[in-house]
């Protein structure tokens, strides 16, 4: 009888069993969807507004002069001034490098963060007097004698890395938008636009190639229009190989 039944519920001649991840699949689309929104408008954010921005702000540092001597030095000003500081305490651990200074006012005792421990940072002590440049508010670099070393809130002409970012951005719009659409146009049976293994696998690609992009490129000076252009790439050739991949397992099937 558990036969007869099994056959008239989902046999020859009844209707196929439903699928459970169609329901699943459309949601995993939408949300994909909206992840390709949300990923566009961060790429959008990043190159009309951080990039030019940033690259602005090094622009104008770059250009501004020397302060001329004044018996009230403001918080900030547009131009640079050299103060004399002397060295509180300073931290080399890795994830905190800063030095404590303490000056004139309105600089009186001033936390200074560094991106690495030399040439200036590590050879100080407690006592030592430096000379700071402060741009702004913000003491842009340091220099014991001859040797100067920046902050890490000087200006730098870096902007690979952050095209970079908003490259991988719009890289993951890309992808969310054609596996979210794939989920909704073929909810019973995506594949081959799923997270397991082509999707990670770009994802993945993506995320690696803009990172070693963006730093070979501002190790290397190369300009940063390239950095999509190599991104991209680097993910067609990923995708290019993959496809081969599966064209080549499906004729050995």
């Amino acid at each position: 009888m558990t036969t007869t039944r099994s056959r008239a519920v989902g046999g020859v001649g009844g209707p196929p069993p439903p699928r459970p991840r169609t329901g699943r699949n459309l949601l995993v689309g939408a949300l994909l969807i909206v992840l390709s929104l949300a990923s566009a408008l961060a790429s959008y954010v990043v190159f009309t507004g951080w990039l030019p921005s940033d690259r602005a702000l090094y622009r104008e540092y770059r250009a501004a002069g020397k302060c001329a001597a004044r018996q009230t030095v403001p918080k900030a000003e547009d131009c640079l001034r050299e103060m004399t500081f002397t060295v509180e305490n300073t931290s080399l651990d890795v994830k905190k490098l800063t030095a404590t200074l303490r000056g004139p006012e309105p600089f009186p005792r001033t936390l200074v963060h560094f991106g690495d421990s030399g040439p200036v940072l590590s050879d100080l002590h407690r006592g030592d007097r430096v000379t700071g440049t402060v741009w702004r508010g913000l003491v842009v670099a340091i220099a014991e004698g001859t040797t100067r070393q920046n902050s890490s809130d000087a200006p730098r002409d870096e902007p690979q890395p952050i095209a970079a970012v908003g490259t991988f951005a719009g890289l993951l719009a890309a992808w969310a938008l054609v596996f979210g659409t794939m989920h909704l146009v073929r909810p019973h049976e995506p594949s081959p636009f799923t997270w397991r293994p082509y999707g990670r696998r770009l994802v993945v690609a993506a995320g690696a190639a803009c990172a070693a992009v963006g730093l070979i490129t501002v190790w290397t000076g190369l300009p940063w229009p390239l950095v999509p252009t190599l991104c991209g790439a680097a993910v067609a050739v990923t995708a290019g190989a993959m496809r081969s991949q599966r064209v080549s397992r499906s004729r050995g099937k």
